[in-house]
């Protein structure tokens, strides 16, 4: 099978952007909420992933909030003209560090505001319109109003380029008649694998799909098979499950999240893992047999 490289790239917002990414979420605190337990360790993983030629960094300034949106200022402004920021709107957080839907035409654009100032730019490169559901599924529901605002944010200067987050097959439709839908972000990993049709779908139409949790998340994909596969080709499990991914269509651009220098470099190095049909084959039967469960 292909090799990978750390700068296999694949289009996004009329950007050659590198498969293997960054996810931000993790630099806050516990629960992404409230500062980072080391602020300059979290601002050394930002400059590292950068000088090891990540060009694409997956933010929200929900994300503490607004914490790690300044930290990727403090460490990264003013950034590389090849750097793709991608954030999100349409949640807010509580007090206590609830999640709480926030998908009213004024709710995003005051999300849009936050990450411009809080970021430190003018216009944002690609905004995810990201739609509650059930919290990490999508739920069918129209998402018309929202879309709609965003798009006017798109027209003022304030947006690029939008996106989707939790959204399904139809609700894509909708939006894609409102605007340009340029990626997809949904939860989809090795075990995860919902989504199966609809990243064909996308890579047709030549949509990034942008998975969430690529690595399970905040409960990391756990499987023997996995472990057994990773030890046969000599590297980690979760190396394995984004190597995978990176096989699964090229249409797939990864964020693995990281507040260590250390993992982020065992992430990275997932992109030069070779993955023979028969690896492929047992992995997949790994996702087949979870979704039978």
């Amino acid at each position: 099978m292909s090799n990978f490289t750390l700068t296999d790239s694949f289009p996004l917002a009329g950007r050659a952007v590198r498969r293997m990414g960054y996810g931000a979420m993790q630099l806050a605190g516990p629960g992404v909420f409230g500062p980072p337990k080391d602020r300059a360790a979290a601002l050394e993983v930002l400059r590292e992933a950068v000088a090891s030629g990540v060009n694409h960094i997956d933010t929200s300034d929900f994300y503490g909030p607004h914490i790690t949106n300044q930290l990727i200022r403090e460490a990264l402004h003013p950034y590389p003209d090849d750097l793709v920021i991608v954030t999100k709107v349409g949640a807010t957080r509580g007090g206590d560090g609830a999640w709480l839907p926030a998908l009213e035409p004024e709710d995003i654009e005051r999300g849009v505001h936050d990450n411009l100032r809080n970021l430190g730019l003018d216009t944002l490169e690609v905004v995810n319109m990201r739609i509650m559901g059930s919290v990490h599924a999508p739920a069918e529901g129209s998402i018309e109003r929202q879309v709609t605002a965003l798009a006017e944010l798109q027209q003022r200067g304030l947006v690029r380029h939008i996106g989707l987050s939790n959204v399904t097959a139809a609700q894509i439709a909708e939006a894609r008649r409102i605007a340009e839908v340029v990626c997809v972000q949904n939860h989809y990993n090795l075990v995860h694998r919902d989504d199966d049709a609809l990243i064909d779908d996308l890579a047709d139409e030549g949509i990034a799909c942008v998975p969430f949790f690529p690595l399970g998340g905040f409960t990391p994909i756990q499987s023997s098979a996995l472990s057994g596969v990773a030890q046969t080709i000599g590297a980690t499990p979760m190396q394995v499950a984004l190597a995978w991914l990176l096989h699964r269509s090229p249409n797939i651009l990864l964020i693995p999240g990281t507040s260590s220098v250390g993992h982020l470099h065992e992430n990275l190095q997932a992109a030069r893992l070779s993955l023979s049909g028969e690896v492929l084959d047992e992995l997949n039967a790994i996702g087949n047999a979870h979704g039978a469960a």
